[in-house]
């Protein structure tokens, strides 16, 4: 099969298209013939060197898929149309995935809108819905508004019900379609106080859930933002890591909750019980529109190292999708 392999840690440059072996199912595995895969920061840090696959993961980059089932197990059936995470493997033509990590691709979505969907809305209802605990008539502050997790997390706090949805981005553009999606009100990192506006819009009470890629940069405003026994996710680390001072006065104070979790390290029996919990909230909505991909663009898989450079650009809104096929 052709697959995308990293030659050495380094830039786009080091990704080469290759020839290497199908991989061979185990009993009760799935075996799928990808149509589509999305990128996801992680892939980015992999290509570097700095997060190596979790042991008796696939080398391969690529954390979700969309795909045609070519082995029957358990309901499964030959031909159906299916989209899942992985641990890696999905930059290539063929993997293996346990039956329990896919679910249907609703009826109206390509291949390249559903590979958007399952690492994005995933990671989403898990740090808003699971983690933060995001319930009806609270107020979300997420930052990132433009990216994958972003866009789906802006559909899911208005499907939740959230009060206010508040969301920063660094462009103009992005912002508005960030309004679009749900967002109640925007923000201009580039150019406006996060906490400051957090507050007003919230009426000086705070927001009880804050989804965070940032980490150190933002942490004092994060902690401004937030109201008593706030929710506070850590998804990723994009501003640092090391806080030069932190005052555990004001955490303690508002008796906050800072949470930190990544998706691809989880147990498969953790993302399996993730996957159904999203799927009985979450599938109908999917399948209605309600909820929906936002795919930035599509290149074929020779393409990735441009692909790749677009997103360390930051110039995407939504997922950036490869056209296995």
């Amino acid at each position: 099969m052709r697959a995308i392999r990293v030659t050495a840690p380094g830039g786009p440059e080091n990704l080469s298209l290759v020839t290497t072996v199908d991989p061979i199912p185990a009993s009760g595995e799935i075996l799928v013939k990808v149509k589509a895969t999305a990128l996801n920061r992680a892939d980015i840090l992999q290509r570097r060197g700095k997060y190596p696959p979790p042991e008796g993961a696939s080398d391969i980059l690529g954390l979700e898929f969309s795909g045609e089932v070519l082995n029957q197990v358990g309901s499964w059936r030959v031909g159906d149309r299916v989209m899942g995470i992985v641990t890696g493997g999905a930059y290539a033509e063929y993997l293996v995935t346990r039956s329990d990590q896919i679910m249907l691709v609703p009826q109206h979505l390509s291949w390249e809108e559903a590979a958007a969907i399952p690492e994005a809305f995933l990671t989403a209802y898990q740090t808003a819905r699971v983690l933060g605990k995001l319930k009806k008539e609270e107020s979300i502050l997420i930052h990132a508004g433009g990216s994958g997790v972003g866009t789906a997390a802006i559909q899911l706090a208005k499907k939740f019900g959230a009060k206010n949805i508040i969301t920063t981005a660094g462009s103009a553009d992005k912002l508005e379609r960030c309004r679009a999606l749900g967002a109640t009100s925007i923000i201009n990192y580039k150019e406006q106080d996060f906490s400051l506006i957090s507050q007003k819009e919230t009426s000086g009470i705070g927001v009880n859930v804050l989804l965070d890629f940032i980490g150190a940069e933002y942490f004092q405003r994060n902690i401004n933002s937030l109201a008593i026994d706030g929710r506070w996710v850590l998804i990723g680390s994009m501003g640092g890591v090391k806080v030069s001072e932190l005052n555990l006065g004001e955490v303690l104070g508002k008796r906050l909750s800072l949470i930190g979790t990544t998706l691809r390290s989880r147990t498969l029996d953790y993302k399996a019980s993730l996957l159904a919990s999203f799927r009985n909230e979450c599938e109908t909505a999917l399948s209605y529109g309600e909820l929906r991909p936002i795919v930035d663009s599509i290149f074929d898989l020779k393409e990735v190292a441009a692909a790749h450079k677009l997103m360390e650009g930051n110039k995407n809104f939504g997922k950036i999708v490869l056209r296995i096929i």
